[in-house]
């Protein structure tokens, strides 16, 4: 099989990386404005080829992957078009799927694309922090249009499980009114709250005493601007909508504290902490510390086995351990939970120790 990547940076990388581990008989292509990142691929074997234009070598690909920002697609759907082979399948690793497919409709393309989004990342970007599983036990979800032929569906699914990842089968609005709402909305939330606690911070002691539960909630505020303009530019209606939803919400709870009902905040609490509580690897209660840990690990058989021996020879205690699939800007596959700061702060030094990532 021959693989095409337009863009090429952390998660490009990271599938090139994962597919020559299963499949180094794959022949692997890549067009990237920053040739420097090439350069590295080829000297370590990710990628067999260098393309420096778009033309008839990327066409031919039975498989191109489109790793460019969302609003840079269209245009190199644009370039590739003419060269494009009847039997090569067209997909993306875009967080948004909607608007892409408008572009792949106006060029009717539609029988020949795959929406994809590997639901896995890192604050770090680029090729240099690209890893051949970072997308292993990650979502990766697939949104096929009206005209996608079963077999190229098939193709991808096969492509996502040899990296490890968990294919899912999404239509391309339906994923992007899903992430709007537990992934955007977040993080909008996330920086709004600690905008307003700097706009509001005297003296820096908010700062100060910033710890425990605000961390938890704002982590994610520290993802990169220019990706995050991008998905709010091109997610605007579903974002806007669970906005509209989010401030409709807020102004009941601002009317309960306001007036002293406490029985309707008492029912703000219980029904979150009961639907949290579902959620798999829930926090228990709203005022609980988490400490956790996340750890960049290959999975294979006995992974997490070595991970909990090592920790128990040092009379570290695991409260919790499980697998990550929707990492999003996660650094690491597995999340470790412990009974207090010091017990994570040891499990981090012991890990990294033993040639693990772990923070």
């Amino acid at each position: 099989m021959k693989i095409g990547f337009i863009g090429f940076g952390l998660i490009g990388g990271s599938i090139a990386k994962g597919i020559k581990r299963v499949h180094p008989e794959y022949a692997l292509l890549a067009f990237s404005r920053t040739r420097s990142k090439l350069e590295m691929a080829l000297a370590d074997g990710s990628i067999d080829r260098i393309v420096d234009v778009i033309d008839g070598e990327l066409g031919t690909c039975d498989v191109l992957i489109f790793c460019t920002p969302v609003s840079y697609i269209g245009d190199y759907l644009e370039k590739i078009k003419p060269f494009l082979s009847p039997s090569c399948i067209l997909t993306d690793v875009g967080s948004t799927k909607a608007a892409i497919l408008d572009e792949i409709k106006r060029l009717g393309l539609e029988a020949q694309f795959v929406g994809g989004h590997p639901m896995a990342g890192s604050e770090k970007t680029g090729y240099e922090n690209a890893s051949d599983h970072l997308l292993e036990n990650a979502f990766y979800v697939l949104a096929p249009t009206k005209e996608t032929p079963a077999k190229s569906l098939e193709t991808l699914r096969r492509l996502a499980l040899d990296l490890g990842a968990i294919p899912i089968v999404l239509e391309s609005h339906e994923h992007d009114r899903v992430v709007a709402a537990v992934s955007h909305l977040p993080h909008l939330i996330a920086c709004a709250l600690v905008n307003l606690v700097q706009d509001n911070d005297r003296g820096d002691m908010m700062k100060t005493l910033a710890a425990g539960g605000f961390k938890d909630i704002t982590r994610i505020a520290s993802s990169s601007p220019e990706m995050w303009e991008q998905v709010c530019l091109t997610n605007r209606e579903p974002i806007a909508d669970f906005i509209r939803r989010y401030i409709s919400s807020m102004e009941e709870i601002l009317r309960d504290v306001e007036q002293g009902n406490g029985a309707g905040i008492n029912r703000l609490f219980e029904r979150a902490r009961d639907y949290r509580n579902s959620i798999s690897d829930a926090y228990k209660g709203s005022l609980t510390r988490s400490y956790l840990l996340y750890c960049d690990v290959v999975d294979r058989p006995g992974a997490i086995a070595e991970i909990a021996v090592l920790l128990a020879t040092r009379s570290i205690s695991i409260k919790n351990i499980g697998i990550i699939n929707n990492r999003g800007n996660i650094p690491g596959a597995l999340q470790i939970e412990f009974y207090d700061e010091n017990s994570k702060n040891s499990a981090a030094q012991v890990l990294r120790q033993y040639g693990f990532l772990a923070e």
